[in-house]
């Protein structure tokens, strides 16, 4: 009988980081995510029968599941070792039941982050299979396909076919949607400051604003107040009244959970929130960094946690006593309260090894991957380090019966801030780094400019992705593991559309708010959904039955069906023409957006008199169009533009049709020649078959047919070819020798 263990995990950039820090004795395999799940075809639960859900094999993965089948009987021991959350370990509920396994046979291990240790630890302590964590993502499972599925045909009838709701997404586009309303509500009001330039005798100045009254502060209504007051000012005798001086004491930020790095991501580098998670994904997963195995370089991603391991305190004071000196390690680690209603699975986010500093592995990531873990680092080294000092001075400034006012500070240790510096990038305008001139009480100062300022009150900010994370948490709404999948979702159904960084909904969000509030209000409630959540909590931690949790939802969801169907009309919906700013340069008119099979265009409104068109970005933003840099069309002298074809995109004149120059278009892989260091593109031969190349061909010769992958080898740290159709890998380089199959 076979002595191998089987060890199965989610996702196949996994398996050659853990099996190399196996070894033998074990073979690693890849389940690719989930192998069964709810048909689509039809709602998948016996409502009849306590919500049976009826599972299926995912279409498509047969091959594999056969291929773990044969695994697992050669295997004496089948370690799951999917991913250490809910769904993970659904997906190991699932992989037993599809392979047949019983629990002497197959057991669960699960690691927080992809280090030999940690690995190897997991290995040493295999458990049973949770069944309250299965039940959990069973119940959100069923949830959101009894709304997905119940609601959606109602939306087709009432408003128009090819819609979706959700059990989060429809309350995401409501958060949304009344965000908008809040804006086109808004009446702005008119205020007024004053500042003045004050001068001591010496000739050193400072500028101090506006207070009002010793007694009071004052408001500056409209420009005839402040017309008043300056001329009142003017004839004023300026003097030092009062001088308050304090030390402040400044907190580092916790390390990041799921939502904060999202949001700070997007805040500090500009990432969308799936970004975000790709690039984190790939840093848990493993990192070449020239050794002989990848390395995992941060914590599971998925946490609402702030916990932070004793193991990698100790590294993180070791590390900051080493680079800043002792006096930046506090007497005792800090330690940061998860707040309440938590799952507290996971620990926070943070470097799985802090001594791998950005720098010292800047040149074995991708740009995205260094920015994010410098991120990740420096947030979490700052976490342990000590408070930030701040020498904060507030003088009040006599201005007959007037004051004015200035403050500011300047750092007298900066603690925390050398690494992540939270007071450049959450400051106001009256808390900015300001070094005031020594100054006495009863002083005289010279007023040299009295600037009155005219500004209007401005309307609450439409959301970023980041900051409707932030909502979403706050409110309670999903999960950090669905926030992603969430946005996603309502941007691609059509109720949501990005401009620029901010989510505005479209008119059919809307709309589908309105009738989801008036038909369902229970399902876009914020308190309903986030009990919802704390229900799940509950059925994790063995608190609450899930077939109860099922049955009280369904009774009354049932009765607000059978309502709204019998109530609610059929509402028209014409979808708007979106009116661009580009004019046709055939006859003039704006053009407007149109969609066709290969995405957004714009094209003219007098069809089919005019066909002319447009290309724009494939967010739909106005007039966006890709232009061939340093080049224009030989013939005729216009921008050589990126555009769609049938048989995939080209470069084409601007004057395409007319003119016929094209040129063709080479997707980047994204992977760097192994010879000079440039993008390696795909392109295609004459006889259409795909194969890669230099983009410096054919000055640099590097040519393939095989996939180059983003991964690097595990031996080598050199460039990995993948054979096409076949879960065959290798190393580019012969003299390294290095293969897999998978």
């Amino acid at each position: 009988m076979s002595t191998t263990t089987l060890v199965i995990v989610e996702s196949p950039t996994k398996v050659p980081t853990i099996k190399g820090f196996l070894g033998k004795g074990y073979k690693v395999v890849s389940s690719k995510g989930h192998v069964r799940d709810l048909p689509k075809s039809k709602l998948g639960i016996d409502v009849e029968h306590d919500f049976e859900p009826k599972y299926i094999n995912i279409r498509g993965k047969g091959e594999l599941i056969n291929a773990l089948k044969k695994e697992a009987k050669n295997a004496s021991k089948v370690l799951l070792a999917t991913d250490p959350d809910r769904e993970g370990e659904a997906i190991s509920w699932h992989l037993a039941a599809v392979l047949g396994l019983d629990s002497e046979k197959a057991q669960r291990i699960t690691f927080n982050e992809l280090t030999k240790n940690t690995v190897r630890d997991a290995i040493k302590h295999p458990r049973d299979l949770d069944m309250n964590l299965v039940n959990s993502q069973q119940t959100r499972r069923i949830l959101d396909r009894l709304v997905g599925y119940k609601i959606s045909p109602f939306l087709w009838k009432k408003i128009k076919s090819g819609l979706s709701a959700g059990r989060v997404q429809s309350v995401a586009t409501r958060m949304i949607v009344e965000r908008e309303e809040e804006i086109e509500a808004f009446v702005s009001e008119e205020y007024w400051t004053i500042s003045a330039r004050l001068f001591k005798e010496s000739g050193e100045s400072f500028v101090a604003k506006f207070h009002g009254t010793p007694e009071k502060k004052l408001s500056i209504a409209d420009g005839e107040q402040a017309e008043k007051l300056l001329a009142e000012l003017k004839e004023a005798s300026f003097a030092v009244g009062g001088i308050k001086k304090a030390v402040k004491r400044r907190k580092p930020l916790p390390p990041f959970t799921t939502s904060t790095l999202q949001q700070e991501a997007n805040r500090r580098l500009g990432f969308q929130s799936q970004r975000t998670m790709m690039v984190a994904q790939e840093l848990y997963e493993g990192v070449s960094l020239g050794e002989r195995t990848a390395h995992g370089l941060i914590t599971y991603m998925r946490t609402d946690s702030l916990r932070i391991s004793e193991e990698a305190q100790a590294a993180a004071s070791a590390l900051i006593r080493d680079k800043f000196g002792p006096e930046y390690c506090p007497k005792t680690p800090n330690v940061y309260k998860t707040k309440a209603g938590a799952q507290d699975a996971h620990e926070a986010i943070r470097p799985s090894d802090p001594s791998l500093t950005p720098d010292s592995v800047k040149g074995k990531l991708s740009n995205d991957q260094f920015k994010l873990y410098k991120l990740i680092w420096e947030r979490f080294m700052a976490s342990q380090m000590k408070n930030a000092e701040l020498d904060t001075v507030s003088v009040d400034i006599a201005a007959g019966k007037y004051l004015f006012r200035a403050s500011g500070y300047t750092v007298k240790f900066p603690g925390f801030m050398v690494l992540y510096d939270t007071v450049r990038d959450n400051e106001d305008e009256d808390d900015k780094p300001l070094e005031l001139p020594p100054l006495t009480v009863d002083e005289p100062l010279t007023a040299q400019e009295i600037t009155p300022a005219q500004h209007f009150t401005q309307p609450p900010a439409r959301f970023t992705e980041g900051s409707l994370v932030k909502m979403m948490e706050e409110k309670g709404v999903g999960r950090p593991s669905t926030f992603t999948s969430t946005i996603t979702t309502i941007i691609a159904r059509g109720y949501v559309r990005r401009n620029g960084k901010v989510l505005e909904p479209t008119e059919l969000g809307r709309l589908t708010t309105k009738l989801m509030k008036d038909s369902f209000p229970e399902i876009v409630d914020y308190g309903f959904t986030a009990k919802m959540e704390d229900d799940l909590d509950k059925i994790e931690n063995g608190q609450a039955e899930y077939l109860s949790v099922l049955r009280n939802f369904y009774t009354d969801f049932e009765k607000e069906l059978k309502d709204a169907d019998e109530k609610l009309e059929k509402v028209e919906y014409v979808k708007p023409v979106e009116v661009t700013d580009i004019i046709c340069d055939k006859c003039g008119a704006n053009m407007v957006v149109r969609e066709g099979r290969y995405g957004k265009f714009a094209a003219c409104p007098n069809f089919p008199k005019c066909r002319n068109t447009r290309r724009l970005s494939d967010d739909g933003d106005e007039g966006a169009e890709e232009v061939l840099a340093d080049e224009k069309c030989p013939v005729c002298g216009a921008d050589m533009i990126l555009k769609k074809g049938a048989y995939g995109s080209f470069y084409a004149c601007r004057n395409y049709p007319d003119c016929k120059t094209t040129k063709p278009y080479y997707k980047d892989t994204g992977v760097a020649c192994p010879q000079c260091g440039k993008r390696i593109l795909v392109k295609q031969s004459r006889s259409r078959k795909t194969f890669y190349s230099c983009e410096d061909y054919p000055n640099c010769k590097f040519s393939v047919w095989d996939v180059p992958q983003q991964m690097k080898c595990p031996k080598c740290g050199g460039l990995v070819l993948k054979k096409k159709n076949k879960e065959y890998y290798y190393c580019y380089d012969e003299n390294c020798g290095w293969s897999e199959t998978k």
